[in-house]
């Protein structure tokens, strides 16, 4: 087993289409990830994040109900088990079991209370993706301006906005608990407040190279550099708005996520690259379409010239890395 995936929104899925009353299951679905195609793709773990679109009544109480869901259908399942340390990974591993991470993303769920951040990690959560595309109390959103039709301009990015005074305490509270900041979705100044604030290593969960493809999601060079000096990791996503400028090029996600992995090696090693795949967020007419054609990715890697070593780490080392110095 050998696929650490750093994010998914698999059970967002799961828990809205509940709420709207169909029958799903993580355990078999028409998903891109279910058990079955996790174990097809040879999993090591993979982060469920618990996707909450911030602009809900109230976002704490969703995520709770939302971790419910996680924790019900983890349950279901047969080859998934919770991983709450690094231990617990390395066991899970030893026992042929897949482990299941639980994070968030949206930050703001927190709603600016270092007593409701606990009780996320006391509920099992080990890492946390800042903020989405909205200011949240934690930090700013990360397009620079709106186009003139009102929407977001993706290629502008906001780098005069970062965290807030809420966010900095709430990385600094992160570290001394022994939970991972997940820098993905943050603005360009947040990145940086975050870099220079945060002692332990940090993550872009979900978030590609910049000089590849220009959309804000993305990592500029000097921000991998950095990441790379932190000690953290990126992991490829393959959405195909940030895969490629062209998104229907995009599509063509294993060919892109080679390209982008070659770039990013040249720049800064492969250190500091990881998988982050963002499944069921994403629309899954890609080439990599779901979680057991990862296997395909693996076998490109090697014709495209990477070692055993090098896909070792970016497959799953350099996330077991970073999981056992954070947590």
């Amino acid at each position: 087993m050998n696929i650490f995936d750093l994010h998914c929104d698999t059970i967002s899925v799961i828990h809205n289409d509940k709420k709207k009353g169909n029958e799903i299951s993580l355990k078999m679905n028409d998903l891109q990830i279910d058990e079955n195609k996790l174990k097809a793709g040879k999993y090591y773990a993979q982060c469920f994040a618990m996707f909450i679109y911030y602009e809900v009544d109230n976002p704490y109480l969703e995520c709770k109900k939302m971790i419910d869901t996680f924790t019900s259908e983890l349950k279901k399942c047969n080859n998934l088990s919770l991983a709450l340390s690094y231990n617990d990974l390395i066991d899970n591993n030893n026992d042929n079991k897949i482990s299941a991470i639980l994070t968030i993303e949206e930050g703001g769920v927190v709603a600016s209370s270092l007593l409701k951040l606990e009780e996320f990690y006391k509920l099992g959560v080990r890492m946390i993706c800042l903020n989405w595309n909205f200011n949240n109390g934690v930090g700013h959103n990360n397009y620079g301006k709106l186009n003139a039709d009102g929407k977001p301009d993706y290629i502008t990015p906001n780098t005069t906005e970062g965290l807030t005074d809420f966010g900095f305490s709430m990385v600094k509270r992160m570290n001394e608990l022994g939970m991972i900041v997940d820098v993905s979705h943050l603005s360009d100044k947040g990145f940086w407040d975050v870099i220079n604030t945060s002692s332990k290593p940090i993550v872009a969960s979900h978030s590609n190279a910049r000089a590849i493809c220009k959309h804000v999601r993305n990592l500029t060079d000097e921000m991998i550099i950095a990441l790379a000096k932190n000690g953290g990791i990126m992991g490829m996503n393959y959405c195909a708005q940030f895969m490629d400028d062209d998104p229907k090029k995009g599509e063509d996600t294993i060919e892109c996520t080679i390209r982008h992995m070659k770039y990013i090696k040249a720049l800064a090693g492969v250190d500091v690259i990881a998988l982050g795949s963002d499944f069921d967020g994403i629309d899954p007419n890609i080439s990599l379409r779901d979680a057991s054609m990862y296997q395909l990715l693996i076998v490109r890697m090697k014709e495209e010239g990477f070692t055993d070593e090098e896909i070792d780490k970016i497959t799953h080392l350099n996330a077991l890395r970073v999981f056992k110095e954070v947590l």
